[in-house]
């Protein structure tokens, strides 16, 4: 299959919240799409586009509309005295999982911000874009029984 890959702009949250729910959708139990609004998500896409907010969206090449993954990043609210790291959120489509969708993106990200000295990304434990994250350097720095929290010094 062949994908463009496209920077997000600001008028991509849409995009974004769809993508979000596909990250959430990791089984073929779905939870109900309402779970992007909570806070503890909604956070990765509410308000897109302001300063720091970076990331790129992939599309099938032929049928230009059919969106298949998304990888993004943005600054969390910092305290003063606190510097705040970013954090990762990324998603393929299922179906299109497992096609090198998911390195691409990353791999774009990546290169395009080398300024970019450590990101965070949470992800489920039993998730298998885990071993994906380690394959860019992203090591393990808490896990629990549902849940690893990942980060990636560059």
């Amino acid at each position: 299959m062949d994908y463009v890959i496209h920077p997000l702009t600001s008028a991509d949250e849409p995009v974004l919240w769809e993508m979000l729910y596909q990250a959430l959708r990791t089984s073929e139990d779905a939870p109900p799409r309402d779970i992007v609004r909570q806070p503890e998500y909604a956070r990765h896409v509410e308000g897109w586009g302001r300063a720091g907010d970076t990331g790129f969206v992939a599309y099938d090449a032929e049928k230009k509309d059919e969106l298949l993954g998304a990888v993004w990043f943005r600054l969390p609210p910092a305290k003063a005295e606190e510097q705040a790291m970013p954090e990762l959120a990324f998603a393929v489509k299922s179906g299109h999982r497992k096609r090198g969708i998911g390195a691409a993106l990353l791999t774009q990200l990546v290169k395009a911000n080398p300024h970019c000295s450590a990101v965070s990304i949470s992800a489920a434990a039993n998730n298998p874009a885990v071993r994906l994250y380690e394959r860019f350097g992203f090591k393990i720095v808490q896990q629990s029984e549902r849940a690893v929290t990942m980060r990636r010094e560059i």
